[in-house]
């Protein structure tokens, strides 16, 4: 059986959830290419603790992909969509993942706690994602779950370029929520931003774009050890060479037709976005 989100994030060296994307908010091209199962199976060569999918259709996901994703991967999955009934969990469960992301930002409040409840009963960690401290107060079980502070902002669809410092910020109220793993999610561009935060105190971080446009993820996560065995006085670890290595990096291209690059836009139904869980 996978271990646990939780456990193995909290147990990771390098606890970076890696995540296999379609496109970004933008509409570039992520995969480039390489098949999401390849790309899972290198993240997991490289050490990943877990492997976090993007199945919404903002970002170009499926089912399909996260189907590929768990078929090829030991380590714990992590579902990313616009999960908004308690039917998407339990078929979530039936497709092998160990985390759903709930966005406190789209649900009520009873609802968040409902579909937390709910992942705990299938054994599922919630992966709760927040933008306010008001969003952590009164969770379930809350040692039982993740919460995330998502940098980036969602009325935008994340076109925009994140903000760091609401991490900063919001780090004491989410470890006050009870949480044994505040995660820093979304707009961790680089190597050293991503070691200075693990130094500043968060648990895990949940890093996509920047590792799917490095032009080696090999090179990425070498740097990264440097910068986190610096703040931490840990001895460096072995990077495992991988076999799939992103081609060149591609111009950023103009954005989706239809779309304004940076516009602030109203999110899609989250019911409409979330078909692509798997029933």
């Amino acid at each position: 059986m996978t271990q646990s989100f939780l456990s193995a994030l909290l147990g990771a060296e390098r606890p970076v959830i890696m995540e296999v994307k379609s496109r970004d908010a933008h509409g570039a091209d992520l995969l480039r290419g390489r098949l999401p199962g390849d790309l899972a199976a290198a993240y997991q060569q490289a050490g990943a603790p877990c492997v976090s999918v993007v199945t919404g259709r903002w970002f170009g996901g499926s089912a399909a992909m996260l189907h590929e994703v768990t078929a090829r991967v030991d380590v714990p999955v992590l579902l990313k969509d616009f999960v908004t009934r308690r039917e998407q969990i339990t078929a979530a469960a039936h497709a092998g993942v160990s985390a759903v992301l709930l966005t406190a930002a789209l649900l009520p409040r009873e609802a968040l706690h409902d579909l937390a409840r709910q992942c705990q009963a299938h054994g599922l960690t919630p992966f709760v994602e927040i933008t306010t401290a008001e969003e952590a107060i009164g969770l379930p079980n809350p040692r039982d779950c993740v919460v995330a502070v998502n940098n980036k902002d969602i009325t935008a669809r994340e076109r925009d370029a994140g903000d760091l410092d609401r991490s900063r910020a919001l780090l004491p109220a989410v470890r006050a929520a009870g949480t044994l793993c505040p995660v820093s999610a979304s707009a961790v561009s680089s190597p050293a931003t991503a070691a200075g935060l693990l130094a500043e105190g968060y648990r895990g971080l949940l890093i996509g774009t920047s590792l799917l446009r490095a032009p080696s993820l090999d090179a990425w996560l070498a740097e990264f050890d440097i910068h986190h065995t610096a703040s931490t006085g840990k001895t460096e670890r072995v990077v495992v060479p991988l076999t799939v290595e992103a081609p060149q990096v591609l111009p950023h291209p103009a954005p989706l037709p239809g779309t304004a690059a940076g516009g602030t836009v109203t999110p899609a139904t989250p019911a409409g976005e979330a078909e692509g869980v798997p029933a």
